[in-house]
């Protein structure tokens, strides 16, 4: 269950940080970040769920959504930090994917730090899954 909570309070923290950009910033998400969110957002209330009522499987639904938010994260911080990923952007209206709203230390951005939350709640999902396999064998 350790695994889950860390899953949680990772999600928890992205989460809240994404509403900080938008509401108290007022930084405007572009659309892989909307997508990002769409992704990461469920995954609060359902491991908050699995938390409370110590239900381990919910790995099992929450793992393709961390994988599928790490992808978008990857894919949004190639095309935000490499030139040739501005080439390949498929961004439609509103704020440009590649634009940089946030840069830290020359290489933390809004979806590099998507990319690692999902990237720590898809691991330690894992670990959970494999921790529970382990158990009932």
């Amino acid at each position: 269950m350790n695994h889950i909570k860390l899953s949680w309070v990772t999600a928890l923290i992205a989460t809240m940080g994404s509403l900080f950009l938008s509401l108290v910033l007022h930084f405007v998400p572009c659309e892989l970040c909307w997508y990002q969110r769409i992704l990461m957002y469920p995954i609060v209330i359902i491991l908050g769920v699995a938390i409370v009522r110590n239900d381990l499987k919910a790995a099992f639904y929450v793992l393709p959504m961390s994988i599928l938010g790490m992808l978008f994260g990857a894919y949004h911080y190639i095309i935000q930090k490499f030139d040739f990923g501005k080439a390949i952007a498929q961004c439609t209206g509103g704020v440009s994917c590649t634009n940089k709203q946030f840069e830290l230390l020359g290489f933390i951005t809004i979806p590099f730090m998507s990319f690692v939350a999902f990237t720590i709640i898809t691991v330690t999902l894992v670990l959970s899954v494999r921790k529970m396999k382990k158990e009932q064998a």
